[in-house]
């Protein structure tokens, strides 16, 4: 499984507006600069985005964009599906999308849907607060004195 550029991105967004302490607003512009995606490109996450209730906007003096909700409180999974759709392995599984020609004897389709829900699960248990900490930069070791590196 890979994502799209854009879920990527959306990834990369997000931290970065988690990273705004959450309530403070920022601007897509802003968010654009600092993550270095393409202004048209995070135009259009921010608005999939919020549609999806991950950001809120706010119009006129002191506007801007936010988190709709707390760091701890947004998954890596609510944030792929903003902008994917729901996390499905395979397309047999969705309703109304039936393209595979095996799909009449397949006899593996019973089980997909557990494994998309255990792909969901495991990316729902992934927080936006922990993709946005800043790690700590490592240090280097500190020799004692004669000590050959």
């Amino acid at each position: 499984m890979r994502l799209s550029s854009m879920a990527d991105y959306a990834v990369v967004m997000m931290g970065a507006a988690a990273r705004h302490c959450g309530g403070c607003r920022t601007s897509a512009t802003q968010l654009a600069e600092e993550t270095g995606i393409p202004l048209p490109t995070a135009q259009k996450l921010v608005s999939l985005l919020s549609r999806g209730g991950l950001l809120q906007s706010m119009r006129g003096a002191g506007g801007g964009i936010q988190l709709a909700r707390p760091a701890a409180a947004i998954s890596l999974a609510d944030i792929i599906e903003a902008v994917e759709g729901p996390i499905a392995m395979t397309a047999c599984v969705e309703h109304g999308r039936h393209d595979c020609g095996l799909e009449n004897a397949c006899q593996v389709k019973p089980h997909w849907r557990a494994v998309n829900a255990a792909v969901r699960d495991a990316l729902d248990n992934v927080s936006l607060a922990s993709l946005a900490a800043i790690a700590p930069v490592p240090h280097a070791p500190v020799l004692n004195e004669g000590a050959v590196a």
